[in-house]
């Protein structure tokens, strides 16, 4: 009589464990990007629809009939020329001069001795954890004082400089070799010149992330625009859109069209600078954590 032969249970190695692994992150991946993408899209199939489908119930996603008329529509009661030019000139200064600021302050704090770098450094610190919404009152006293309530330089002014993108430039800069500007002292290259041929092309990373968020930043503030300007004709495009969203004559299913529409002219050109500044944008997120 033979004995009876014992299976031993099988277990599941690490291999198929690791191989589960992969699918299950795509697919948590993929829903939390459908959930971030959702509004986005909804907004702009929103734009192409008509006050049909707008006013649909249940709500439709895709447009039965596509049209621009919610585009046109906008065009003839907002002036979106000038609103949209009132937000690039102020999104593009205020950029400008965060690039040129922030980064000759990261400069002067990572690379140059002086009395009291490390107290500046400090304050800069303490702007950083500071809350934004403090400094609205104060910001907004001493605009009323300089009497620059409703012009450009009210909006750009106070935003011209900031801790983050000074904290950001004195990060990266501080990875650059001290015996590479050493050198270029020795050889008779000024304090300027050093800066502007080789330190700045050296952190385009840093400097292309700077103008990421701070163009975004500028393009979509609403708080301050909506305190510094009284005058319609220097409304920014958040401002002008915000208002228009509050106008009693506007007609509910035709006026979300065009807020939808609005909306979608405000989000091109933040995916414009993005598309064209990606590159260097993710090797400076990429290389943060090393500097």
């Amino acid at each position: 009589m033979t004995a009876p032969t014992v299976t031993a249970p099988t277990r599941r190695g690490p291999g198929r464990v690791r191989g589960l692994r992969g699918p299950l992150l795509y697919t948590v991946a993929s829903l939390g990007l459908l959930v971030m993408a959702a509004p986005f899209l909804w907004m702009t199939l929103s734009a192409f629809k008509t006050k049909k489908d707008l006013t649909a119930s249940p709500p439709v996603w895709i447009p039965s009939h596509w049209t621009l008329a919610n585009f046109r529509e906008l065009l003839d009661q907002l002036d979106m020329a000038r609103y949209f030019m009132n937000s690039l000139i102020v999104a593009v200064l205020v950029t400008v001069c965060n690039l040129l600021f922030c980064s000759m302050l990261g400069y002067a704090l990572a690379k140059l001795q002086f009395t009291g770098r490390s107290k500046v450094f400090g304050i800069v610190l303490a702007a950083l954890m500071m809350p934004g919404n403090l400094l609205v009152l104060p910001l907004y006293v001493l605009m009323t004082k300089l009497n620059l309530i409703d012009s450009y330089a009210g909006l750009v002014l106070p935003f011209a400089a900031g801790a983050f993108g000074v904290f950001l430039m004195r990060q990266f800069m501080q990875s650059i070799p001290d015996e590479l500007l050493e050198a270029a002292r020795i050889d008779g290259a000024g304090e300027w010149y050093i800066f502007w041929r080789i330190v700045l092309p050296l952190v385009k990373p840093a400097l292309a992330t700077l103008t990421i968020f701070t163009f975004l930043g500028s393009w979509n503030n609403f708080v301050w625009p909506l305190i510094a300007t009284n005058d319609p004709g220097k409304y920014t495009l958040p401002v002008a859109l915000a208002t228009f969203a509050n106008d009693p004559n506007r007609t509910v299913g035709g006026g979300n069209g065009m807020l939808m529409a609005g909306s979608l002219l405000v989000v091109l050109p933040v995916l414009l600078v993005f598309a064209v500044l990606q590159r260097h944008f993710t090797q400076g997120i990429a290389t943060a954590g090393l500097k």
